[in-house]
C-alpha cells in the first residue's frame, strides 16, 4: 500500500514537471519578438504601422515592439499638424531580440495665404469742391466728401464699376464714366465740380389793367346827358 502512494506520487512529479517543459517551450503567440524603433526630428509626431497607431516620437525616437514571425508591416506613417506627413517603407522584419531602424525627417509645411476676394486691391480717390457731397458708384453710395475728398477702395479684378455721380442738395449732380480700374495697390484720380442749382424766379401777381380810354368818355358822356335832363326838368 505505501509502495502505491509512492507510485503515485512519483507520477504527479513527472507530470508536474512534463508541464512545466511544454510551458517553457511553447513560443509567444506571432513568433519571437523584436523592435522596430522610428526616429523623427519632431517630438510629438504620431506614427502609424500599416495605417494603425503605434505611439508618438519622444526624445528623437519611438521603439515599438513586433513579432518577427508574425504579419510583416510593409510601411510606416509620420505626421504631425503643421508638417508635411513622412510615408516610408519598412523593408524587413527584425529577428528575435533584434531592433531595425527607420527615419523620418518632417519638413515644415508651407503657410497658405487666404485669397482675397475678387483679387487685389487699389482705391478711387474722388476729389469734390463740396463738403458732405454723396458719391456714388452705379448707383450705390459708397460715401460722402469729407476735406475735398473720398478714397473708395476697390477690388482691382473684380466687376469694374462704369460710372460715378456726385450729389448734393442745392447743386447739379455731376456724372461721368469711370474709364480706368486701380491696378493692385495703386490709385486712380477723380474730380467733380458741383455747380449751384438755378433758383426758380417768383412768377408776379397779375395786376388789375385801368379801364379803357374809351370807356371812360362814354361813362362822363353818359353822366352828363343825365345831369342836363335833370336840370330841365
Amino acid at each position: 500500500m505505501k509502495t502505491n502512494r509512492i507510485y503515485l506520487a512519483l507520477i504527479v512529479v513527472m507530470l508536474m514537471f512534463a508541464g512545466f517543459s511544454a510551458v517553457s517551450a511553447a513560443e509567444p503567440i506571432g513568433g519571437n519578438q523584436g523592435w522596430i524603433a522610428v526616429h523623427c526630428n519632431v517630438d510629438g509626431a504620431t506614427v502609424y504601422f500599416d495605417g494603425t497607431y503605434e505611439g508618438v516620437i519622444s526624445s528623437g525616437v519611438l521603439t515599438v515592439p513586433v513579432y518577427s514571425t508574425g504579419t510583416p508591416i510593409k510601411s510606416f506613417t509620420v505626421s504631425s499638424p503643421g508638417y508635411t506627413t513622412y510615408n516610408g517603407p519598412i523593408p524587413a522584419m527584425p529577428g528575435k531580440g533584434e531592433t531595425f531602424d527607420v527615419y523620418a525627417t518632417l519638413n515644415a509645411a508651407a503657410p497658405t495665404t487666404p485669397a482675397v476676394i475678387g483679387g487685389g486691391q487699389g482705391w478711387y480717390v474722388v476729389n469734390c469742391n463740396v463738403n458732405g457731397a454723396t458719391v456714388s458708384f452705379d448707383n450705390q453710395v459708397v460715401g460722402v466728401i469729407t476735406q475735398g475728398t473720398l478714397t473708395v477702395p476697390v477690388y482691382t479684378t473684380g466687376t469694374p464699376y462704369q460710372t460715378y455721380t456726385v450729389s448734393m442738395n442745392g447743386y447739379l449732380p455731376y456724372t461721368a464714366a469711370l474709364t480706368s480700374v486701380p491696378s493692385p495697390g495703386q490709385s486712380v484720380t477723380l474730380y467733380a465740380t458741383l455747380n449751384p442749382a438755378p433758383t426758380a424766379s417768383p412768377i408776379p401777381a397779375p395786376t388789375k389793367s385801368p379801364l379803357p380810354f374809351s370807356l371812360i368818355v362814354i361813362g362822363l358822356g353818359i353822366a352828363g346827358v343825365l345831369a342836363i335832363r335833370k336840370e330841365r326838368s
